[in-house]
């Protein structure tokens, strides 16, 4: 599905599950190359993807893939501005809904199909498939809402969230089967999603700390415009939340702000109400009743409580996954059985887990991981570029964005408005680091590999954070 939100991406999924087959969402800012790779990887059978974005992809699908083009909906056309040339469908796509009213009524026995399988990329910047089975997707369902998602039967949900990210796709799929309301934005809009909330009378909703932070940038007078009394269950997830971002909407939202920490790999494994938000600011919550949470210092050592490791965990009741077409890169995450994201903190005394680093250089920028060493490995193409270093620095709206240093081959002249053109070719927009700054040496180790700490610490060390 290479889709916007939209209701024919749910219906996709849901067909999926009856069918039995793999979903795998791609996230549509790719550009044509990162899309290839998947398709060819997941061995795709069917694109089904909105008009205008399948336009650019003519050379990138597999001549094996059955293309389906569905016609943006107007919100979708209007919220990105979609060019009025690109809207017909491309001449090697069928149109989605003539080929649908050809087809026969499905009578077949509805199979318990998979998840969806969510790529997320690793440290190398290569894209990773995770596959996990689920037997029983109502007993799955029932059990995410007990984790995390604490949604029930009637949920007037919104989702603001992009469909091809794991938590809300998760979120958007199983909150549409529960017989409420599922309110789809096209993009996330600050007061448009408080004009949704009064109208639709939202009780729950999915959204990152960035969402948060914009919301908050609202004028009072348009933030107290709007009623929000119908809000319930208000789950934050995707990054951490600021102490003062968590507490300013608790204080406007009132008790109903919640936070789940997880991974695509490893689900939801701590949670965090309102209460424990406001009596351990900076927590993700207590661990889940049906996980197993290890921090683990050198040589896979298990901490007692308060030290500082790198987190593991372990839900038993939740299905498990491998990584599609790379079983061994299971191993690489895997310690006695518990799995972990790279994500550093500590247990205090109390059960409540803290975050305060993270083992690999993932850049968390608006709810979005960024890897640096796929940035790197393109900036490493740029022509007069020797060496470079990408990496996370502070920012107040999405928590981080993408600085990038650049050492420049002797006698070489380089332009940063060319470097950021070059790198558009073959990344998506938001991998594009923000900021590119060129020096003429960087610091390095011994072995010669950059320092890459000595350069990004400066950064965070006025924000309390260690990246």
């Amino acid at each position: 599905m290479l889709m916007r939100n939209d209701i024919a991406f749910i219906e996709v999924a849901h067909a999926a599950i009856q069918l039995g087959a793999y979903a795998v969402p791609i996230n549509w800012h790719f550009k044509p190359e990162e899309i290839k790779y998947i398709l060819k990887d997941c061995a795709a059978s069917v694109l089904i993807g909105h008009g205008d974005l399948l336009h650019q992809l003519d050379d990138a699908i597999p001549n094996s893939v059955y293309v389906l083009s569905v016609a943006p909906p107007h919100e979708v056309i209007v919220a990105y501005q979609v060019d009025p040339e690109q809207l017909e469908k491309p001449d090697f796509a069928t149109d989605f809904e003539e080929w649908l009213a050809e087809q026969p009524r499905y009578r077949e026995v509805a199979i318990q199909g998979p998840m969806s399988m969510i790529y997320t990329s690793g440290t190398t910047g290569h894209p990773k498939g995770v596959r996990r089975a689920a037997p029983n997707l109502e007993q799955n369902a029932a059990l995410e809402r007990r984790r995390a998602m604490i949604y029930g039967h009637g949920v007037r949900a919104l989702l603001p969230g992009p469909l091809y990210h794991s938590a809300s796709n998760f979120f958007g799929i199983h909150s549409s089967r529960l017989g409420g309301v599922l309110v789809l934005m096209p993009r996330f809009e600050s007061e448009e999603l408080l004009r949704l909330i009064e109208t639709e009378k939202v009780d729950t909703i999915l959204m990152v700390p960035t969402m948060f932070i914009r919301l908050m940038r609202l004028p009072e007078t348009v933030r107290n415009r709007y009623d929000t009394s119908s809000l319930r269950h208000v789950v934050s997830a995707a990054a951490p939340c600021p102490a003062y971002v968590k507490r300013a909407m608790i204080e406007w939202w009132g008790p109903v702000i919640y936070e789940f920490y997880g991974s695509t790999e490893s689900g939801a494994v701590t949670f965090a109400t309102s209460q424990d938000a406001l009596a351990r600011p900076g927590t993700v919550g207590k661990v889940l009743p049906d996980v197993e949470l290890r921090v683990v210092g050198a040589e896979g050592r298990v901490l007692p409580t308060g030290e500082i490791g790198e987190i593991y965990s372990r839900a038993a009741s939740y299905p498990d996954f491998t990584y599609h077409n790379k079983l061994e890169k299971r191993g690489e995450i895997e310690l006695d059985g518990f799995i972990t994201s790279g994500d550093v903190g500590y247990i205090d005394v109390d059960g409540y887990v803290f975050l305060c680093d993270r083992k690999q250089d993932v850049v968390i920028s608006g709810g979005v991981n960024i890897y640096p060493a796929e940035i790197e490995a393109a900036l490493h193409r740029v022509p007069g570029v020797l060496d470079c270093a990408v990496f996370g620095i502070p920012d107040p709206e999405f928590g981080e964005t993408l600085m990038a240093l650049v050492e420049p081959q002797p006698g070489a002249k380089l332009d940063v408005i060319d470097i950021r053109a070059r790198l558009k070719i073959s990344l998506a927009d938001y991998k594009v680091p923000r900021h590119i700054e060129i020096h003429t040496s960087l610091p390095r180790e011994d072995s010669g590999k950059i320092f890459k700490r000595r350069l990004r610490d400066p950064y965070w060390e006025q924000t309390g954070r260690n990246i």
